[in-house]
């Protein structure tokens, strides 16, 4: 059966095998954390055991949580921000130097598409969009003025960041929910579960699959809400994640403005699109669809022919009409009808 989760659809099979899994259950469990709902799907011997699995994970998501909020003051990102520009190099924890270190990588091999320095833009936008007008120009240069990722300086090894402009603040919503589903999965491996899948709001991430099948089959969230999805991705031990405007956007002044920004001009993408990665984690294909949807289609898809095990579709509606871009390795990872 097919079970709508966040806008994607999971569909798992289970019974008996020859490896004796039969004797495995499914258990699924939902909280709510990072401002959205995660759901887990596993396979254990007992509920006993299959809640002692749900607490871990769900422990750990919201530690994550509270670290790297944007809306908490009290966060470490945020009392990490406050200190910009910072005169020397201030110690993160593994966690987080660990998801600002990644967005770095990123950042670079996508020519600054990707950019969690975009924090000053997000602010101003999350105002435009719920008062439907455009952000005040000085006010839009003054953000942009705080952005770039090449003042923000990650020293990994030493666990420390730096960062070079005043008024910096970091948003990671376009990496932290991958990287969340990334490491409730390790706390469920801690603990035994392997046969198990991870959603953070569509950051999908599956890991062995359900008894009798050969994998997590998942569809990908539609260009538009509430319609069904044309394609299906078969995931083992890898992920998924769409990043779009089906739900978070606005109309001003009649033109659509999506939530995700362009850290360049700092506008909001005005093509309604829907960018799907598959890659080997959550983080990865969280952070690069963001990237490939400011990239734009021929950008964006050579950029995803240069990583490895990954793959990217890209819907559009431009005009009118929709249109389907598809990267060389897509078919690789498609559910065959």
């Amino acid at each position: 059966m097919y079970v709508a989760l966040l806008g994607l659809v999971l569909h798992t099979l289970y019974g008996a095998t020859a490896d004796g899994s039969s004797t495995l259950k499914r258990f699924e469990s939902s909280q709510v954390a990072m401002g959205t709902t995660v759901v887990v799907v596993l396979y254990a011997p007992d509920e006993a055991t299959a809640n002692r699995a749900f607490a871990a994970a769900f422990k750990r998501i919201a530690f994550l949580d509270k670290m790297m909020s944007d809306y908490d003051s009290d966060s470490e990102l945020m009392r990490l921000c406050s200190k910009s520009p910072t005169a020397n190099a201030i110690p993160v924890s593994r966690d987080l130097n660990e998801v600002l270190s990644y967005a770095q990588d990123m950042s670079e091999k996508s020519e600054g598409a990707f950019d969690v320095t975009v924090g000053p833009l997000t602010k101003l936008w999350r105002r435009a969009r719920r008062r439907e007008e455009m952000p005040d120009p000085q006010q839009l240069a003054e953000a942009l003025a705080a952005v770039g990722y090449k003042n923000l300086i990650v020293h990994k090894q030493q666990s420390t960041v730096e960062l070079r402009k005043p008024n910096m603040r970091i948003d990671l919503g376009g990496i932290a929910q991958g990287y969340a589903a990334d490491v409730a999965m390790e706390e469920l491996q801690k603990l035994g579960i392997n046969r198990a899948l991870v959603n953070v709001s569509g950051e999908i991430l599956g890991w062995d699959p359900p008894p009798d099948s050969d994998a997590w089959t998942v569809g990908i969230a539609p260009l538009e809400p509430n319609q069904p999805p044309s394609h299906f991705v078969r995931l083992v031990h890898n992920a998924v994640a769409t990043s779009g405007d089906a739900w978070q956007f606005a109309v001003i002044n009649g033109r659509r403005y999506s939530h995700v920004l362009d850290p360049h001009t700092g506008i909001g993408l005005t093509v309604h699109c829907g960018v799907s990665v598959v890659a080997p984690t959550a983080m990865a294909a969280d952070a690069m669809s963001t990237a490939v949807g400011v990239l734009g289609v021929e950008r964006g898809l050579a950029f995803i022919e240069k990583m490895p095990d990954t793959a990217a579709l890209i819907v559009r509606q431009e005009d009118g009409h929709v249109t389907v871009h598809e990267s060389s390795k897509l078919e690789t990872y498609l559910k065959k009808p």
